[in-house]
């Protein structure tokens, strides 16, 4: 009694029919990993998808007064939780987080960005604060601000600082 699953060929006779998986988004077809010469040309669907690219995040958070020793521990724990922060500075009433957030597009890095706060609450025991403000600009024209000297006032070193 031959065992297999039920309409498979019997092993040795004939060929198996294959069956392909779809790639992740982020798949470049481009790069051949063993290159063969039926490959599929690049159409321009294929060339306009949208690759993931860097966001420079500024996030504005304000509140009531807490000690300032509680603000800077939950920061610190949150730069602990999210290692991309790039500098905090806080006071006993507000902060501004800096960060680079990687995604597809502005509206994916503000959402990414507006939930920071929330949902690091809790377990990096940050203040009961609400966003207040928040930036979100490209790697080019982060860079463009930068160079042109009308950019964000330089950052801190890295790291968790008051103001």
């Amino acid at each position: 009694m031959r065992r297999a699953r039920p309409g498979a060929s019997p092993r040795g006779t004939g060929s198996r029919a294959l069956t392909s998986v779809g790639a992740g988004a982020d798949f470049d077809r481009n790069t051949p990993l063993g290159g063969t010469a039926d490959q599929e040309p690049v159409t321009d669907r294929q060339e306009d998808r949208q690759q993931s690219k860097l966001w420079h995040i500024t996030l504005s958070v304000s509140g009531t007064e807490t000690p300032l020793g509680e603000v800077r521990r939950g920061l610190e724990q949150l730069a602990h939780d999210h290692p991309f922060l790039l500098t905090s500075r806080y006071a006993g009433d507000h902060a501004e987080i800096r960060y680079w957030e990687e995604a597809r597009d502005l509206h994916d890095a503000a959402a990414v960005a507006l939930r920071l706060w929330g949902e690091h609450r809790s377990s990096a025991q940050l203040p009961p604060w609400k966003i207040v403000g928040l930036e979100v600009i490209d790697r080019e024209t982060y860079h463009l601000r930068i160079a042109e000297g009308y950019g964000p006032p330089p950052a801190a070193p890295v790291g968790v600082h008051p103001y």
